[in-house]
């Protein structure tokens, strides 16, 4: 009778490894993402390199992960989930030691988008481990504390980054994330159990070729609009070959590093519970609801925020950025859940895949595009105060947070000047994604609505309540 219990003592054990070996690959993925972002001003600074040049440390790897997730879980599917997730988190550890003795900025650069392919490796084969792993109420549990350690890479990256800059320098960030992940190996991955799809259809390399350059082309024109205009021939040809591959595929504020990490933490923090409090929320109200609930909840906390950016008023984004972070977090810890609760457990590398792509890929085009829009409005501001041919180029740099550049470019712009027209563009961004989440609090009320009582839905309902 012993050995019964013993064994289901030994699985539930081996069970846990996983989940925190997953959680903590998955809590690196976020955190070395906001990290890079908080280190490029220290990278400029010590490397030099044009404002597009040092936006690609972001975007670079935001473009890769997000378009090659889909094709990782295709092979999560084929090759195994424990052999994909392996490989993916031991390249990103190494990428991110590569990145720490970098001398370059094109290094780092090349080495963010690689790092990308690898990050998208480890989440589709662990998120795909997990769904082996688990099953009903267990599972959505699961996902919601996968959902949970983004929240801590989320929270903690910005401030973590920030600290180890200021006493150690914009390489340690790197050399954190290299750590994080030989922990995360060394933690449960043994334990992980070998799973795949015997008839798993490989990938479809001509479609993810294609999905990759559409974006790639994409985000880049958005970068260049600030700089050339709408109507330059370059974007006009990217513009141009990212529709054309679009068809194909579918045939086929001048604050310290540490002070903008903890600012950060007040939008990130509402994401280590929240999303633990959306999956027991579901034992009483519908994903649906909870999902609209969060988009409208971060629509209320945008529109308070252009408030207080207008105002200068640094204490008053506390709140509203909590509030944002709150909203979000709703919805993030039943997305991943949802995704797999609608395909067989054999598909599960596919469907955390699709999801996965289309989410980061959103996020890549998102961020692009509001970059682009920061920087259009910074230089319609700089532009109705200032002339002169470096106008353009100070609107991009202003629009990073440089705020020493900027003043170097426009030698008469005082500092106060400039940091007006900083506050007053993101306070017109800030009104632009009130109004885009709002329409997509609608999309998805609508979309949603009855899902959860139709027949043969209430498995899944049930499956997403604790």
């Amino acid at each position: 009778m012993a050995h019964p219990k013993f064994h289901a003592a030994s699985h539930a054990t081996g069970q846990l490894s996983v989940l925190f070996t997953v959680c903590l690959a998955g809590m690196i993925l976020p955190l070395n993402f906001v990290s890079g972002a908080v280190a490029t001003p220290a990278i400029a600074r010590e490397l030099g390199g044009s404002a597009q040049a040092l936006s690609w440390i972001t975007n670079a790897f935001m473009l890769t992960f997000g378009c090659f997730l889909m094709a990782a879980g295709a092979l999560a599917d084929e090759f195994g989930r424990k052999k994909v997730f392996i490989c993916g988190v031991a390249g990103f550890g190494l990428l991110s030691l590569l990145q720490s003795f970098s001398t370059s900025l094109l290094a780092i650069d090349l080495l963010r988008g690689a790092q990308g392919i690898l990050a998208a490796a480890a989440l589709a084969g662990g998120s795909a481990a997990l769904a082996q792993e688990f099953d009903g109420p267990a599972r959505t549990r699961a996902f919601s504390l996968l959902g949970t350690s983004f929240g801590v890479g989320l929270a903690f990256g910005p401030f973590l980054a920030g600290l180890l800059i200021a006493h150690f320098g914009w390489r340690s960030v790197f050399l954190s994330s290299t750590v994080i992940a030989l922990l995360s190996l060394l933690t449960g991955a043994w334990r992980m159990q070998e799973s795949r799809n015997p008839d798993a259809a490989g990938i479809d390399w001509p479609g993810t070729l294609s999905f990759t350059a559409m974006l790639a082309l994409l985000t880049w024109a958005l970068m260049d609009i600030p700089q050339y205009g709408l109507q330059s021939t370059q974007v006009l040809v990217m513009l141009g070959g990212a529709a054309l591959l679009l068809v194909l595929f579918i045939g086929i504020a001048g604050l310290s590093e540490q002070q903008a990490g903890l600012m950060m933490m007040a939008l990130s923090l509402p994401m280590l519970a929240v999303p633990l409090m959306a999956a027991w929320l579901t034992r009483w109200i519908s994903a649906g609801v909870l999902c609209t609930s969060g988009l409208v909840l971060a629509a209320l906390g945008l529109g308070w925020l252009s408030v207080a950016v207008d105002a200068q008023n640094l204490n008053q984004m506390i709140f509203p950025m909590l509030l944002i972070g709150l909203g979000t977090g709703l919805p993030w810890g039943l997305m991943d859940g949802l995704s797999v609760s609608v395909v067989p457990k054999e598909r599960a590398g596919m469907a955390t895949g699709i999801f996965s792509t289309t989410r980061v890929a959103g996020e890549g085009i998102s961020l692009a595009t509001v970059g682009a829009l920061l920087a259009a409005f910074m230089h319609s501001g700089l532009a109705a105060h200032f002339s002169g041919t470096d106008v353009a180029q100070a609107s991009q740099r202003l629009a990073t947070g440089d705020l020493q550049q900027a003043s170097r470019l426009l030698p008469d712009a005082s500092v106060s000047q400039l940091q007006q027209i900083y506050a007053a563009s993101l306070h017109h961004l800030l009104l632009c994604l009130v109004a885009i989440t709002l329409a997509s609090a609608v999309v998805v009320l609508f979309a949603m609505a009855g899902k959860e009582t139709e027949p043969g839905t209430a498995t899944t309902q049930k499956d997403l309540s604790p």
